[in-house]
C-alpha cells in the first residue's frame, strides 16, 4: 500500500514554510510533522532546497488555478483579481504571499527557490495581461505589470494591517488606471 510520503512531505512543507518561514523550518520538523522517515525524505528530495522548489512549483499551480477560479466567480474582469485577493486576506491563516516571502528569504536571485518565485510572478502577470486583452485594454503588458504591482503592494499591506481594505484600495486605484 502506497504511503503517499512525497505528498505528505510537500503538504507539511507548504503548511510549515508558509506559517513559519523557509529558513526557520528544518528537515527534522518536517519529518516529525509529516511522520515520514529520513530515508524516505531523501529518496524523494536530495535536499531541503529540492523540497522547497518542489513545494513552490506545486503551490504556483494551485494558486494560479485558485486565482482563475475566483476571478471567474467575481465576473472575470481584470478588477476581479482584487476581489479574489480580498477573500484571501480575510482568511485566518493569511500570511502574505508565499512567493514574496520566498524572494525575501532567498534573496539571491540565482537561487532555485528565488527563480521559482520570480517565475510565479511572471505567470501571474501573464494571466492578468490575458484578462486585460480579453477586456479590450490597450497596452495590456504595461497595465498588467502595474496591476501586479498593486496586487503585491496590497498583499504586503494586508499582512501588515490584517485587513481586506488594501485589496479594496488597490482595486480602486486599478479602476482609475483602467478608466
Amino acid at each position: 500500500m502506497p504511503t503517499r510520503a512525497r505528498e505528505r512531505l510537500l503538504d507539511t512543507a507548504e503548511e510549515l514554510f508558509y506559517a513559519e518561514g523557509i529558513r526557520v523550518v528544518g528537515v527534522e520538523q518536517i519529518l516529525a510533522v509529516s511522520k515520514v522517515g529520513r530515508a524516505s525524505f531523501y529518496r524523494h528530495f536530495p535536499s531541503k532546497d529540492d523540497l522547497v522548489v518542489a513545494m513552490l512549483e506545486r503551490r504556483d499551480l494551485r494558486w494560479r488555478e485558485w486565482l482563475a477560479e475566483r476571478v471567474a466567480a467575481h465576473g472575470g474582469g481584470p478588477l476581479a483579481v482584487f476581489d479574489a485577493l480580498a477573500e484571501r486576506f480575510a482568511r485566518a491563516d493569511f500570511r502574505g504571499c508565499a512567493f514574496i516571502n520566498t524572494m525575501i528569504e532567498s534573496a539571491d536571485p540565482g537561487s532555485p527557490a528565488h527563480r521559482v518565485a520570480t517565475d510565479h510572478k511572471s505567470r501571474v502577470t501573464d494571466y492578468v495581461e490575458s484578462l486585460l486583452v480579453t477586456a479590450g485594454h490597450r497596452d495590456s503588458a504595461t497595465l498588467a505589470r502595474q496591476l501586479v504591482m498593486l496586487m503585491d503592494g496590497a498583499i504586503v499591506t494586508a499582512l501588515r494591517e490584517r485587513s481586506v481594505v488594501p485589496a479594496e484600495q488597490a482595486r480602486a486605484i486599478a479602476a482609475t488606471l483602467l478608466a
